[in-house]
């Protein structure tokens, strides 16, 4: 019996990342996560893999299993589990950190935290975690052993030498598999572009702790609220400096309060105040610790920017750390932020100006290295864009992996008696785009959006005798975004209007006279603008 590896996301793109192992006709998702929406996905609040071709088998879906708890591997979670409430398998952070998310909308998930180094088996999937470093803690590769030899997915790793938890890559473990014999390995393209090894986490904590030594005013700093290494950095600094501090943003706060429990964040609990009593102290006394490192419209950080936070505005003096470089995508959200942030007055660091960022992905040595450690006979990369994954597969080469094949969302790879083949297009992975609830037809949602954008609309009122054709009310022309000299644009159309519905064979059908207005009044601004704006045509029955 073949195995099959499919993608549905993080072929192509950062973000989504999530695959489909099928053996013997049975099904386990590896991974479940959420991309961020591009600048031209309007009013889109995230981008979701399709899993459409899975849910049609949904008698076949065995199981799912994370690599770890950052959104862009589990976001997407609550949403295949409302449709398939399969066991879940991960890490204890990372079964708590999407936990929390797939109960949030009603679904009460079977959630299974498993050790690494420990062999889970559940139906015909047999597997077990490799403990890796990454921006996250408990993050894990997974190694799955098939009838087609063992398939070792990296997760999101790097090979950092001092991590804040102690818990480097364990190289050893990755290999022994190694030296098993390894058939397939995925791996972690994120920084497949970039020469030598990303620095160590701790090297941030160094820069950290030293502006919030300067630090005069009051300190604000925003990173992911997934990143628990980062906030211990910080919250370490903060305490040292003898400052009261508050975590601030849903999202930060509930995560905080996951890794306190588990043990993996440690503060004195005395320091740590409601954002309602760190606002009446001092600023030089006190620290923020938030969300909106992405500039997030409704974030902590990107209300505290415009202004328009309640409790903590930013002010000359302050000290602002933005502990994070943006996804691409969100850069001009954060520029935004930025800009914003230095016209308080306040001091802004950022991953652009200052170490106060390292990423969590390992760069081109640190992939040449674990290639070399894990020695796979073939090599499919995964996790980035089509050029990080290009980068990732000419480092396969070199190091002598001669089995190397670049993928992209929605293609198959089938190991077959020992026979590695990929299938192109298998599987429907297209974007699902959330905008508060699932968007159907959202190809055509997103048309209109950028329609409007582009060029505006146009509502042109009026009333009618059906039975003779007079106009009885208007024709009132109104139009938002569609250029200057807007009250000649609308006596035009009023004109073309009145002339063209007095053209009709009466009596006529609305419909009929609504299509007349829509068609008359988009071909005249047409005509005299060279731009065709979404017109709504308002038609009165008298």
């Amino acid at each position: 019996m073949s195995v099959r590896i499919g993608f549905l996301g993080g072929l192509g793109e950062i973000g989504r990342n999530c695959a489909v192992l099928e053996i013997d006709e049975e099904i386990a998702l590896l991974d479940c996560g959420i991309m961020f929406p591009e600048d031209d996905m309007l009013g889109v609040d995230l981008v979701l893999p399709d899993f459409s071709s899975i849910l049609e088998r949904v008698e076949d879906v065995s199981c799912v299993v994370l690599t770890h708890g950052h959104e862009d591997h589990v976001g997407s979670l609550a949403y295949f589990l409302r449709e398939a409430n399969v066991p879940v398998f991960g890490s204890e952070l990372a079964v708590a950190l999407a936990r929390n998310r797939v109960e949030e909308i009603g679904v009460e998930p079977d959630m299974r935290a498993v050790g690494t180094n420990e062999w889970v088996e559940h139906g015909p999937f047999r597997f077990t975690f490799v403990r890796v470093a990454h921006s996250v803690p408990q993050a894990t590769g997974v190694v799955f052993d098939t009838s087609e030899g063992l398939i070792v997915h990296s997760g999101d790793y790097k090979l950092d030498p001092t991590p804040i938890d102690g818990e480097p890559t364990d190289l050893s473990t990755f290999a022994g598999f190694g030296r098993r014999g390894v058939r397939l390995l995925l791996g972690d393209s994120t920084n497949a572009e970039v020469p030598g090894f990303v620095e160590s986490e701790a090297s941030v904590g160094k820069e950290i702790r030293d502006l919030v030594e300067r630090a005069e005013g009051r300190v604000i700093l925003a990173c992911f609220a997934s990143h628990i290494h980062r906030v211990q950095q910080v919250v370490d600094a903060v305490v040292a400096a003898g400052r009261k501090f508050a975590f601030l943003g849903r999202s930060m706060l509930r995560n905080t309060e996951i890794a306190k429990d588990l043990g993996l964040l440690n503060y004195p609990e005395a320091e740590l105040l409601d954002i309602e009593e760190l606002a009446d102290l001092d600023p030089a006394a006190s620290a923020v610790i938030c969300t909106g490192s992405q500039g997030e419209p409704f974030a902590a950080l990107s209300l505290m920017a415009s202004g328009q936070h309640r409790s903590i505005k930013p002010d000359a003096g302050d000290t602002v750390i933005i502990s994070a470089t943006p996804i691409p995508g969100n850069e001009t959200k954060v520029s935004r932020v930025i800009n914003n942030l230095v016209g308080t007055g306040a001091d802004v660091f950022h991953g652009r100006n200052t170490h106060v960022h390292v990423s969590g992905h390992a760069a081109q040595d640190e992939i040449r290295t674990f290639l070399n450690v894990v020695r796979p006979r073939a090599f499919v990369p995964v996790h980035g864009e089509r050029r990080h994954l290009y980068a990732n597969a000419k480092l396969a080469q070199e190091v002598g992996i001669e089995e190397v094949e670049v993928c992209v969302d929605g293609d198959v790879v089938v190991l077959d008696q020992g026979e590695l083949r990929v299938e192109r297009a298998a599987l429907p992975a297209g974007y699902v785009y959330l905008d508060g609830v699932d968007i159907s037809d959202v190809e055509d949602v997103l048309r209109d959006r950028r329609h409007l954008a582009d060029d505006g609309v146009l509502i042109v009122t009026l009333g009618v005798d059906s039975a003779t054709g007079d106009i009885v009310i208007g024709p009132d022309v109104d139009s938002h975004g569609v250029r200057d000299e807007a009250e000649m644009i609308h006596k035009f159309v009023a004109e073309a209007v009145t002339g063209a519905v007095g053209g009709l064979d009466w009596p006529a059908d609305l419909d009929t006279v609504r299509r007349r207005v829509r068609n008359t009044a988009s071909r005249s601004v047409k005509k005299q603008l060279n731009s065709r704006p979404v017109v709504i045509p308002i038609v009165i029955e008298v």
